[in-house]
């Protein structure tokens, strides 16, 4: 069974779930997600939140970068998981792990990351997601 982390914003809860379930059904262990924080928790439970969150980018053998509009941009990408794709990416790179890398959506030309990521396209590096 194939690992999977899911990277999106946490406000597109409704999406996350439409994605969690598709991937149950195609037989993906979730290894993790984007869930809401507590208003009142959120300085307590961030880093605890960010530490698990980049273990499972680590141990997983998919990430998906779910680039659903956001904020009237379509193929909206934040600057959390901007750093999320870098990361796996640079893990693929540095230290040899095979993490198959997708994004749902082209990203927007409006983004500021829009040229590296459109690079790593390009060159393979990530791939868009088509589903199945």
């Amino acid at each position: 069974m194939k690992k999977i982390v899911i990277s999106v914003s946490s406000k597109l809860q409704d999406k996350v779930n439409y994605w969690l379930d598709y991937f149950k059904k195609q037989n993906y262990e979730i290894l993790d997600y984007p869930r809401l924080i507590e208003q009142d928790k959120y300085t307590e439970e961030l880093p605890i939140v960010y530490k698990n969150f980049y273990n499972a980018l680590e141990n997983t053998d998919v990430f998906f970068l779910m680039n659903e509009e956001k904020n009237g941009i379509k193929g909206y990408i934040g600057a959390s998981a901007i750093a999320e794709l870098t990361y796996v990416v640079i893990l693929n790179l540095i230290h040899n792990k095979n993490i198959d890398i997708y994004i749902l959506n082209m990203p927007s030309e409006e983004l500021s990351a829009y040229d590296e990521v459109k690079f790593w396209l390009d060159i393979g590096w990530i791939k868009l997601y088509k589903e199945k």
